[in-house]
């Protein structure tokens, strides 16, 4: 049963115009150019055939396209992206980001407090595939990743944004 109904997900996007096509994938990732190549990419041939050409054409983009991608997401721990958000997408992250809801005020608090050192220091957004990860673990992530020097942590971040893409496809694909 599950089978069928990737099977008619995928059709389905196979079958989209490029634009409705393209509204689709960037409701996984904010990136215009990704979402503009994987449009281009159709058909695929299963949910396998498009996550590998997901993650080709996620790790051929520039660093601009990165940070695109970046800015579609609200900070941990907020909930209101720099960028413009389908509803959907904002649904997602939420859900991605319910390990945050319940945390304690300190924990809170020093979430935005390392947000804002790692904008500071990096230039954008802390990216973190939150999916199941409780506030502290997200804390402890945010503060071992301040350690990083400027282009190793970008590149952490792009395949972070590559692991939440990933989970947003399944998503797509069960809608």
């Amino acid at each position: 049963m599950m089978y069928t109904h990737l099977n008619t997900a995928l059709t389905q996007l196979n079958r989209f115009s490029s634009a409705q096509a393209e509204a689709e994938f960037l409701k996984c990732c904010g990136s215009k150019r990704w979402a503009s190549s994987m449009s281009d990419a159709r058909p695929f041939a299963s949910a396998d055939d498009l996550t590998a050409r997901a993650d080709n054409i996620w790790r051929s983009l520039q660093t601009e396209d990165w940070l695109e991608a970046f800015r579609a997401h609200p900070k941990i721990g907020e909930q209101k992206a720099a960028a413009v958000q389908s509803e959907q997408a904002q649904s997602w992250s939420a859900q991605e980001q319910s390990g945050v809801q319940d945390a304690a005020t300190e924990t809170k608090v020093a979430l935005a407090a390392g947000n804002q050192e790692y904008e500071a220091r990096f230039g954008f957004i802390f990216i973190v595939c939150a999916t199941g990860k409780s506030s502290a673990e997200m804390l402890a992530i945010l503060n071992g990743r301040l350690q990083n020097d400027p282009g190793t942590e970008l590149r952490v971040a792009a395949e972070e944004q590559r692991k939440i893409t990933r989970l947003r496809l399944e998503k797509l694909l069960k809608q």
